[in-house]
């Protein structure tokens, strides 16, 4: 629940941003349709993300190592698969898709040149989410995945996000290179979390665990 907090702050702290700059309107309204779209390609994703961990908590849970990690490697092709059918959709159907958020040819047309970058920031996200935070909360690191969230969000992609839009005034493409800087730098920290496990330790712990549950 915090860990996805702090990325909805995020996200409300960059349309704020897109306030301040000189063509606030269209900046505004091009940010809250990328975090619109953001949020419903989140949904798509929610189910296997929720899938992978109670399926890789399961197999923990029931000493069975191997098959945890097969489950990781499952999630995985399926995030691919995924990622890519909500990529081409988009892709194929942004001039209709930014349609339902307005009817300004300007907005549609400004719309359009965000939508390479929500491309690899859906392949970035359903990534970490479905395959690294999902396996993340079946191993129950969700205290870890919160100090991650909360330095590649804050210290990472807020920064680069208000130096690319102005500094360099890049406006709304520059706000939302700076959320995929830290979105790949969440991913990368995750990704490096779940390979660095030592499982060997973590399947002595389980064994341990219940026996002593056997005992009491």
């Amino acid at each position: 629940m915090y860990t996805c907090s702090l990325e909805y702050w995020d996200h409300e702290f960059l349309v704020l941003s897109a306030g301040l700059m000189p063509n606030s309107q269209t900046t505004t309204s091009l940010i809250a349709m990328s975090v619109n779209t953001e949020a419903v390609a989140f949904m798509v994703s929610y189910g296997l993300s929720a899938a992978a961990s109670t399926r890789v908590a399961n197999e923990l849970g029931g000493g069975n190592i191997d098959k945890a990690k097969h489950a990781m490697f499952v999630t995985l092709k399926l995030c691919v698969l995924l990622a890519l059918v909500v990529d081409l959709a988009l892709f194929f159907g942004h001039s209709a898709w930014a349609g339902l958020f307005s009817d300004s040819t300007q907005i549609i047309k400004e719309f359009a040149t965000m939508m390479p970058l929500l491309l690899i920031s859906f392949v970035v996200d359903f990534f970490q989410r479905n395959f690294i935070r999902g396996v993340a909360r079946g191993c129950g690191w969700q205290h870890l995945v919160m100090f991650i969230n909360l330095a590649t969000f804050y210290f990472i992609g807020m920064p680069i996000s208000w130096l690319l839009a102005f500094k360099f005034n890049l406006h709304a493409q520059g706000l939302w290179m700076g959320s995929i800087c830290g979105l790949a730098c969440q991913a990368l920290g995750l990704l490096l979390l779940t390979l660095l496990t030592k499982w060997e330790k973590l399947e002595d712990s389980i064994k341990s665990n219940r026996e002593n549950e056997l005992l009491a």
